[in-house]
Parts: structure tokens; C-alpha cells; sequence
């Protein structure tokens, strides 16, 4: 067994500390069977269906590692982070299980949805700025006029930790494990999951998934370092202005491959997903799947292929418009 990578933010022995502090406030979401993508990709298939965490996301895993490790003042504090979504919702949960309050800087537009669930988890919302650009500017002023703790949504390493304990369920339910397919947008997930399965069975594929029109970690290992892009996918859980330099530092040493794949294999994944599946998934969340059924992954048959099904937090209107393209 691998316990440590030398020179790297973050460590196997992280994440075991990590599954400690998380303890049982979270949940152990399934890992199950697909027969059909099975038979599609002529190799055993599984889905570990992550959208049942609590918010229906993986990202509490990483936050409640980050907010239980403050310090008695930083708590006091309170804590800040900027998000559209799922990181807003799953910091505002976390910092209510420890008391903390809680601002989550959002932007004019974003998911009514998202919103709203960010709000009933307890979180102070602040929707001044009109855009992405703008928000993040707002977060700086408001970061410093109140002294809250500022939470990165995929870079800080106690965040890549936590979200490393799914690496650990992976690895107890599919004893045959063989290769994790693994959807990126900042990339703190793969890297934490990176981190664990590689420690324990460093033989492990790990294989990142990217939307052709939101690659920003495919740009930051191409140019040696995090570069701001553009995303425009309806993946919008996987819509990160950049890769982190914690999670490519990660990436780089820990991940074997990554794949893109294009809205339109994004949305026959959703389908699937929906109909046979039956798992009410979020765009971002089908994206692993999707390449499995690009026939993208070269896969051997010589274990299982587990496909992280990442997030359930989709606006109703947007699965309607999906399904009825069928």
C-alpha cells in the first residue's frame, strides 16, 4: 500500500483522517450494478450514486472537513465561499451541523432552485453582482469587510480529503475495482478520490471527464498551470473559471487520463440515467456516464468500471427540456 505521495497537497493519510472527522454525519451512498451500461460497454459497470448525499451532492464530504477543523475564533468568524450551486448548498449545510454562520456570494441569474435550497440550509445570500466576474470582486470586498473564513469550492486540501472518502467506499463495495471514472470541474473530487484509491491500489485507472465547453483542467495541464476559462456546458456543476493548483498538482501525478465529452452525449447520458437507471441526476452528474457510453474509455473487461454519479441538484425545467429531446 501506497500511504503517502511525496511532495503533494494532499496525502492517503489525509483522507483517513478525514473519513474520522466526517464520522457518520454524512451518508454512505450505494454503489450498484448497470446491466445496461454493462452490456454497452462490454465490461462490468457500476454507478456510485452520490446524488443521495445530503444536499445531492458529493460536496459536503469535502466541507464538513474543512468547517470542523476551524479554529474556536475563525468559527466565530463565520465562513464565506462564492458558488452557483452545489458548494453553496453544501457549505451553508455543513456550517450549520457546527454552528457557524454563514455567506454564500452568488450572482443575478443563477438556479431559483439552488438558490432557494441555499437559503432553507441557513446560508446569508448575496446576489449583487450581475455576473460570475463581478461576483467574484464582491467576494473579495465582503471578505474582507466582515473577516469571515474564506472556503475554496474545490482547492483547499482538507476539502480534497474529504471528498477522498468516496475513493475509500469505492474501494470496501467493488472488490474487483479496476478503473473510476470521475467527472472534473475544478477538480477537487478526482484529486481526493485520486488520493485515496491510488494509495490503496495504485494499480487503480482513474479517468477524468471533462465537457468539451468547460475543460479547464485539460487547459491547465496543457499549459503547465491553471489558466481562466470560459465554461458554457449545461453541466453547470462542472463549470469552474479554472482549475485549482492544488487539484492539478494532483491530477497531474495521480490521474491517468482525461476524456471530453460533448453536450450532446451529456444529454443521451441523462436520459439513460433517468430511464433505466433511474437515478434523477443532474447534468454534471451524468457526465462520467456519458463517456462510458461514447465507448470513450477503452475498457478491457478486466474489472469493474465504477461511474460516479456526482449530483441530483437540476432545475425541474432544465431535466424536462433534456428528456423531451429523446
Amino acid at each position: 500500500m501506497v500511504k503517502a505521495h511525496a511532495g503533494l497537497p494532499v496525502a492517503y493519510d489525509d483522507v483517513l483522517a478525514a473519513r474520522e472527522t466526517i464520522g457518520d454525519k454524512l451518508r454512505r451512498t450505494p454503489t450498484f450494478s448497470s446491466a445496461t451500461l454493462s452490456r454497452r460497454s462490454g465490461a462490468p459497470v457500476a454507478l456510485k450514486a452520490e446524488l443521495f448525499q445530503r444536499t445531492g451532492s458529493f460536496k459536503p464530504r469535502g466541507m464538513l472537513n474543512v468547517v470542523a477543523h476551524l479554529s474556536a475564533d475563525e468559527k466565530q468568524r463565520g465562513v464565506i465561499t462564492i458558488s452557483a450551486g452545489n458548494a453553496a448548498q453544501s457549505l451553508a449545510y455543513c456550517a450549520a451541523l457546527e454552528g457557524i454562520d454563514c455567506l454564500v456570494v452568488m450572482w443575478q441569474g443563477v438556479s431559483e432552485s439552488k438558490l432557494a435550497a441555499t437559503r432553507e440550509y441557513g446560508a446569508e445570500v448575496d446576489l449583487e453582482a450581475p455576473a460570475p466576474a463581478e461576483a467574484f470582486e464582491r467576494l473579495k470586498r465582503l471578505q474582507e469587510e466582515t473577516g469571515r473564513v474564506y472556503v475554496h469550492s474545490f482547492d483547499d486540501p482538507r476539502l480534497i480529503a474529504g471528498h477522498g472518502t468516496l475513493g475509500f467506499e469505492l474501494l470496501e463495495d467493488v472488490p474487483d475495482l479496476n478503473t473510476v471514472v470521475v467527472p472534473i470541474g475544478g477538480g477537487g473530487l478526482i484529486s481526493g478520490i485520486a488520493t485515496a484509491v491510488k494509495g490503496a491500489r495504485p494499480d487503480t485507472r482513474i479517468v477524468g471527464i471533462e465537457p468539451e465547453l468547460s475543460p479547464a483542467m485539460h487547459l491547465a495541464l496543457e499549459a503547465g498551470e491553471p489558466v481562466p476559462v470560459e465554461p458554457r456546458s449545461i453541466a453547470d456543476g462542472l463549470n469552474a473559471p479554472f482549475a485549482g493548483e492544488n487539484t492539478l498538482a494532483l491530477c497531474r501525478a495521480l490521474v491517468d487520463e482525461l476524456v471530453l465529452v460533448t453536450e450532446e452525449e451529456i444529454f443521451e447520458a441523462f436520459r439513460l440515467l433517468y430511464g433505466r437507471a433511474k437515478l434523477a441526476c443532474e447534468p454534471a452528474g451524468a457526465v462520467a456516464t456519458a463517456a462510458l457510453l461514447a465507448g470513450k474509455l477503452g475498457l478491457d473487461g478486466s474489472g469493474t468500471t465504477v461511474a460516479v454519479v456526482s449530483g441530483g441538484n437540476v432545475a425541474p425545467r432544465t431535466a424536462v427540456a433534456i428528456l423531451a429531446e429523446e
